[in-house]
This record gives structure tokens, sequence and C-alpha cells, in this order.
């Protein structure tokens, strides 16, 4: 029997459509890996997942029928074990032989010493895939991403949900198995609604996409339907001179930069809706204009949330009273469909409206006081005591950034205001934007109603910073009470596990210091955060072990960016906790790493270091003496103490200007009068006085070195 292509499919009813894809990937995987693992695929073998709202499918080319013969190994016991001290089998390899059936000649011996043991080679021959086939899509479907299963009818069968038809085809030949209380045929099912027959046959495995495609009006790939459904989109959306947009929480100005094919990439609804269909069809709806006034965001989440549809936007990113809509009916005249939906969405519309027109009515300073009877956490207190904290600390930050702290905490006040709205009831994700809204309509600055909406951004990665002091000071003030907190009282993140995400807070953190930049102290900010709580409500050491949680997130955030590990370690030895110097330091470093003397540099200074650490208990603190010019006896040291005189200027120039690259580049003139040095000069001489100058000498050096990184992490 030649290879054929092997095809699978479960007739289900309505799948999950957040998960669909990732079930479908699951079990053609599953079948894929079992199949191989029986010898009945090839290198040559193709695995094709399919999915549709009502089937689960896999096709895979290049089965065998029947497998080859194999040789088996099985392990069996170790030498020692096997063997008594006469020589004789024991009865662990007696009962090892009994279920291999061979005799002791037939044993082999692999390994060595103790770990030499005894392996049976047996001639298995080839069975059919038949035999194998039933089991494998039994363990497959077991093996499903699956939180919650149910039962049907009057069986114990259990599966995500009912079952009601199964194919399984080698090229023409239905292969016999029972699986969920089916058995297995060459029959399936077509579109629910646009399909003539109830009942199609696959004639051949080779056939099922398109069989289903002309006789079902069914397309069976999820891939495909994503890519006509995007098709679809793009060229409506061009019709109406508008882009459409499938992902709410994307910043909106953003998206307008954006390819379509960058957009659909980010599209998670696009995911869904192409679960929701088997034949899809895109039109365009519409609604009143009128609703237009309520906060686009507001209208956005209605839409795609409630409705499962794609809003227009203009070239300028304002919404436009039209929408998208996916349809799993392609017919000649949708008008009864796009009425239909235009129909549905208008209450969701008029709720948002309602909402909005409601929340207005209370400024959102008559609502802080109430947040005192919405608990943060039972060991943090309240939201009411949390937006106290944060106000306190946004001003200090703003004091230090010289925004104004008047605004900055009010902005911090009002932050939180909006999360007993009834419009963040309904829609948890407008947070802070519909907090903007309603602070711009109270009469507040448009910087405190700005800073309002940003301090919960970075929200996830690549979103956007908070712009200006005032909203980085709410900003930096809101996450670094919440990692300090929760830090604070014990909730760590463990592996992958970080329910308060803090691992995502830490970054914004980072982000704001860095990329805005902003020159602030992290540890410092730590403290003043660790400071704002309760005496003994936190860990005495909890802003030391935040500082270094945080580390490690920027190790990770700077590798990300293209930065060597050596090069961020000689950066953050010296940086100090400003890490808005962070990036143009490494820049340097990497340009002097790249110099031919660099590493020679590098290994000086690593010997300077060394020999300061091993004798600093004798030497003691010199940081207050000075060279004595007398007792330079060599002159290999005194040309060293003249050469660091000569570019000292220099360097602190370069390094007050912020270039660092220039300010490590000036070392390289001292590396001949380093060598001399070391090659004539002993340091740790017999006579104390020069033994303690010398070291003078070489702190100075040192010191000179390390002001950009400490150059010696760049050692091998």
């Amino acid at each position: 029997m030649k290879n054929e292509t092997l095809l699978i499919e479960l007739l289900t009813e309505e799948l999950p459509p957040k998960v669909l894809e990732k079930l479908s990937t699951t079990f053609a995987d599953e079948v894929f890996a079992a199949l191989r693992e029986q010898a009945l695929v090839s290198d040559a073998s193709v695995c094709t997942p399919y999915c549709t709202p009502r089937r689960l499918a896999v096709s895979i080319s290049n089965v065998a029928a029947l497998q080859a013969d194999r040789i088996i190994e099985r392990k069996g016991p170790a030498v020692a074990a096997g063997l008594d001290a006469e020589g004789k089998s024991t009865k662990a390899l007696e009962g090892f032989m009994r279920s291999a059936n061979v005799t002791l000649a037939q044993l082999s011996r692999v390994g060595e010493g103790k770990a030499e043991c005894f392996v049976a080679r047996i001639e298995q021959k080839g069975k059919a895939l038949d035999e194998y086939l039933q089991d494998i899509i039994i363990q497959a479907l077991k093996k499903l991403p699956v939180p919650k299963v149910m039962r049907w009818g009057d069986s114990d069968h259990q599966f995500v949900r009912p079952v009601h038809g199964l194919t399984i085809l080698h090229g023409s030949r239905v292969v016999m198995a029972e699986v969920l209380g089916l058995q297995s045929g060459n029959v399936t099912s077509g579109h629910r609604f646009m399909c003539s027959e109830p009942r199609i046959t696959i004639e051949h495995a080779d056939d099922y996409e398109a069989t289903l495609a002309r006789d079902g009006r069914v397309v069976a790939s999820f891939a495909n339907r994503r890519d006509s459904i995007v098709a679809r989109l793009d060229q409506l959306a061009e019709d109406n001179d508008a882009i459409w947009i499938g992902h709410a929480n994307f910043d909106l100005q953003k998206l307008l930069s954006m390819s379509n094919e960058e957009r659909s990439v980010l599209s998670g609804l696009l995911d869904e809706v192409t679960a929701l269909v088997e034949w899809p069809e895109v039109y365009v709806g519409e609604f009143e204009k009128e609703f237009l006034e309520v906060p686009q965001e507001c209208l956005i989440l209605t839409m795609q949330q409630n409705q499962k549809y794609f809003p227009l936007l203009d070239s300028n990113g304002k919404l436009l009273n039209k929408f998208l809509i996916v349809s799993n009916m392609q017919v000649s005249d949708p008008h009864h469909i796009i009425e239909g939906n235009q129909r549905v969405v208008r209450p969701r519309l008029s709720d948002a409206r309602f909402f909005f027109n409601q929340d207005r009515k209370q400024k959102l300073e008559s609502r802080v006081e109430k947040l005192g009877n919405v608990v943060y956490h039972n060991k943090l207190g309240s939201q009411l005591q949390r937006v106290e904290r944060i106000t306190t600390l946004a001003g200090i930050i703003a004091r230090l950034l010289g925004a104004e702290k008047a605004d900055a905490e009010l902005a911090a006040r009002l932050s939180k205001a909006d999360l007993i709205t009834d419009m963040v009831g309904e829609f948890p994700e407008l947070q802070g934007i519909i907090g903007r809204y309603y602070a711009f309509h109270d009469g507040e600055k448009l910087e405190v109603a700005n800073a309002i909406e940003a301090h919960y951004h970075p929200r996830f990665a690549g979103d956007t910073l908070p712009q200006g002091g005032l909203a980085c000071s709410v900003a930096l003030a809101d996450k670094l009470e919440t990692i300090i907190g929760i830090y604070g009282i014990g909730q760590v993140p463990t592996g992958d596990k970080d329910p308060f995400g803090l691992r995502r807070q830490a970054l914004g953190i980072l982000r704001i210091l860095i990329e805005t930049p902003l020159d602030l102290n992290l540890p410092a900010l730590l403290k003043a955060a660790a400071d704002n709580f309760p005496a003994g409500m936190l860990s005495a050491t909890v802003a030391a072990d935040v500082e270094g949680f945080m580390l490690d997130r920027l190790r990770g955030y700077l590798r990300e960016r293209g930065f060597e590990g050596a090069h961020i370690e000689a950066v953050l030895a010296v940086l100090n906790g400003r890490l808005h110097e962070a990036m143009p330091r490494l820049q340097g470093v990497r340009t002097f790493a790249a110099l031919e003397v660099a590493k020679d540099l590098a290994a000086a200074n690593k010997r300077v270091q060394n020999i300061m650490r091993k004798n600093q208990e004798e030497l003691g603190d010199l940081s207050n003496t000075a060279i004595k010019l007398d007792l330079l006896k060599d002159d290999a040291e005194r040309e060293l103490h003249q050469a660091i005189q000569d570019i000292t200027p220099m360097a602190r120039s370069y390094f007050e200007r912020g270039d660092y690259a220039n300010n490590l580049k000036t070392l390289v003139t001292l590396k001949p009068f380093i060598d001399d040095f070391f090659d004539k000069v002993m340091v740790m001489a017999e006579d104390k006085a020069l033994r303690l100058n010398r070291a003078v000498l070489l702190q100075q050096l040192g010191k000179l070195m390390n002001q950009s990184a400490d150059i010696s992490k760049l050692a091998a």
C-alpha cells in the first residue's frame, strides 16, 4: 500500500472562538507527533490544521499505511543487578527476559562500569496505521488546552462541545475507528445556512479543503478565512477613505502610522471573528451621527467588545459613524443583514451615551471620598488611602522635575475617581481615558486632565509614555506605590506568576526614566515611596529588594536593545541609580570596546582594582589623601602621574557634557604609561610611604578610568 494523505475531522457544536485556533494547532501537532513516534510519517510529510466554528480537522500528507519492520531496543536491569556472584541470571533479569521473549545469549550489554546494563534488541514487524489511529486521536483530544468539558445526550463521553461527526480518510479509504462514541466515515457537513446539501461526501483526503469550499460553502483553513476577511476590511475601508481598527487598547495615533498588515497582526478581534464564521463576507453599517458626541473610545469598545464590529477612523484618527460587519453569510442583497446589525448596535451606543451623560452630573472630585469604600488590598487599605499615598509621592516627584506641584497632586488625587463611574463599571478598559474626559468637563486644566489618562501609560509593550513633568510625576507615583506596596507585603513574582503585574510596572518605571529621559535617582524614588506607607506595614528592606528586582528587569530591557552583558554590567557598576544615563553610557562603552586597546585598558583597570581590593585593610581610606610628588621616585610613576594630570581636564569635560564615548577614548593615551608603570614599578614596596603614595596614584588612575563605566568588567 502506498503512502497517502491522512484526514481526520471532528464535527462539533460551536467551539469557543477565542481558543479555536489554539485547539486546532494543538490537535494537529499531537496527532502528527504520535504518527512520527510510530514511524508512520516522514520528513516529506506536511501537517495542515483546519478549523471552523463547527469542526476541528487535520490533514497530513505522505502517511504510511504500514510501518516498516523495526528493531526495538528495550533497556533491562544493570549487569550488576542482573547477574549474581556466580554469573547466573537473577530474578530481575529472568523477568526482563520473559517480558522481552529473549534468552540471555540474545541480550547485549551497553555502557561501562556501574552504568553497564542489558539491552534486548527485538525485531518488530510493522503494524498497520489502523491499529494506532484510534488511540492516537483519543490521546490527542485529551491533550487539548480545554479548561472545562461537557457531556451530551445520555453518553459518558466528554469534550469541550458535543461532537456529532467523525471523518477519517487515508487517501480514499475510510479508516475504521470509534472516537467519543462515533464511528468514522467520509461524510461531513457544510455551511449551516448556505449549503443546500445536508451531508457532503469527501471522496479523497486530498480533496477535503476544495470539496468543502465548492459543495459546502466552508473555508476550512483558519489562515485563509482570516486573509479573506482582512482583504475585504481593507477594501471597504479604502472605499470609505478610512482605516479599520481591531485593537481597542492600542494608541490610535500610533495606529494611524501603521500599515494595514501591521494593524491586522495586532488585531485580537480579527482572530475572534475568524473563529465565528465559515464563509465570511464583510458589510458596511452606519449609526446616527449624534452618537459621536460620546467619547470615541467608549463607542469603539462598545462596537468591538459587544458586537464584534470593526470601527472606522478617518485619516486624523477621528471615529466615523460607520463600522464593518463580518458576516457568516454572503448574499447578493445584504440589506437585511446590515439593517439587523444597525438595529442591534443602536441600544449599545445609547447605553454608552446614557452612562456618559449620567456620569458627568457628578464631578470627579465628589467621587474621591467614595474610594474609601473600595478595598485596594486587605493589607494595604482602601483605594482612597492608596490615592493619598500616590498624591503625596506625585508632589515630591513633580518638585524634583520642576513641574507644578499643586497640579500634580490634583491629578493624582483625581486619578482613580473614575473607577466608580458607570462608564468604567461597564468598560474597565476606559480607566484613565474616561477620567480625562470627565476632568476636562469639570473645568480642570488640560494638563491635569491629560495626566489622569497618561498615568496608566505605558500599559503594555510598545505603548506610549506620559509626556511632560506633570504626567510623568503621576505615572511614576502610581507605579512606584504599586510595586513597593505589593512587593512589601510579600507578593513577589515567582516563575511565570505575576498576578499584580509587577514586572509590567517595573518596566513602565524604567521606560519612563530612561526613554523620556528624567534626571531622577531610582533608589531615592523607591525610598520615598516606601516612606509613604505607615510604619510596619511593609517589610523593612522593601526599597532595596525592589531595587534589585528592577535592576534585573533593567538588564533584560537593555539586552533586548542589543547591548552586551559585559557592557551592561560595566555601566550598572557606576550608574548609581541615574537610569537616564544608561543608554548614552552604553553607547559610549560600545564605541570604546571596539578600539584595539580596549581589552588591554580593561585588563589594566582590573589589575588596579585587584591590588586595591587585596590590600584594602592595610591601605585604608585614601580618598582624601594627596599625591606626594617627592615620593615619586621612578620615571615610570612620574610619567604616569603627569599623563593623568594632562588628560583629566579633557576627560572631565567630556564626562560632564555626557559625551561618554570620547571620555573613554581619552584613556587610550594612558596605555603606554600604564604598561611602563606595571613593568617597572613595585606598587606594594617595602617602604610604607612609597607603598601608600603609589596606591594613591592607582586610586586616581582608577577613578579616571571608571567615570563613564567600570571598564574592568570588559576584561576577559
